[in-house]
């Protein structure tokens, strides 16, 4: 683990369903839940104020049968709820760590989370609770990764940390097809939009460019990574702005 003092006092931690999965080929593998949820509370020990948006793909992988011709807005919002399960999940297994955690919903579901809200977002970041935004935007035909990209601007988060399974970062092709795919250490947004780079969808990227948020892409199975992140460690893919370095 960094000794370093946190290089950010505000992060907002993008992690896809699939990362809840495991080994599994759909659903939630409560032993990586618990993983993920001990390097979010570690980071949170350091007095670094952490947002979370989760992803659903998880579970609507065991739902696509059923999604097949269904229409693209109820689709989205079938994934919208899903997401709110996998927050639900994240929050258990962080307040069974001791961490305070929120769930705010951008769908309205008050009996299991509070609505989307983002001056008590904000609120609750200072008071040391980790906030998991659930429901991504609330708006069909917009991913997670936009959602991502929207609250981390609007509760003022310094970084985008966007966790991906099984790869380091950014790669000029995808590594798991053509094994001669090359590792990119830094790039910037506008280069990564305009090469069609898996960084994250490209409303999203837009987004991360024209508010100069910075996106850090890195391995979730190293347990360490995190906490290198915010020590300021370079790990994984630096997206940015500024000139690669």
């Amino acid at each position: 683990m960094s000794q370093a003092g946190p290089k950010f006092r505000r992060v907002l931690l993008k992690l896809s369903g699939e990362a809840l999965m495991g080994e599994l080929d759909h659903g939630t593998d409560a032993a990586e839940v618990q993983r993920i949820a001990r390097q979010i509370a570690a980071v949170r020990e350091r007095e670094v104020e952490v947002a979370i948006v989760v992803g659903a793909g998880n579970i609507f992988r065991g739902l696509e049968a059923a999604a097949a011709g269904m229409d693209r807005a109820t689709g989205d919002y079938m994934g919208m709820l899903a997401t709110v399960l996998n927050a639900l999940t994240l929050q258990d297994a962080l307040e069974h760590l001791g961490a305070h955690t929120r769930v705010m919903s951008a769908i309205d579901v008050k009996e299991v989370a509070e609505p989307y809200i983002r001056r008590r977002a904000m609120r609750h970041l200072e008071k040391g609770r980790v906030v998991i935004f659930a429901a991504g935007t609330g708006n069909p035909f917009f991913t997670t990764d936009t959602a991502a990209a929207l609250r981390a601007l609007e509760i003022h988060a310094e970084a985008i940390l966007m966790a991906k399974n099984g790869v380091e970062g950014v790669y000029d092709a995808d590594p798991a097809e053509n094994p001669d795919a090359k590792f990119i250490p830094a790039i910037a947004h506008r280069e990564a939009i305009e090469r069609e780079l898996k960084v994250m969808d490209s409303t999203a990227l837009s987004l991360c460019m024209d508010n100069a948020l910075p996106i850090y892409v890195f391995n979730m199975g190293d347990e360490g990574n995190i906490d290198r992140i915010v020590g300021g460690e370079r790990v994984g893919t630096l997206v940015s702005n500024g000139p690669p370095n």
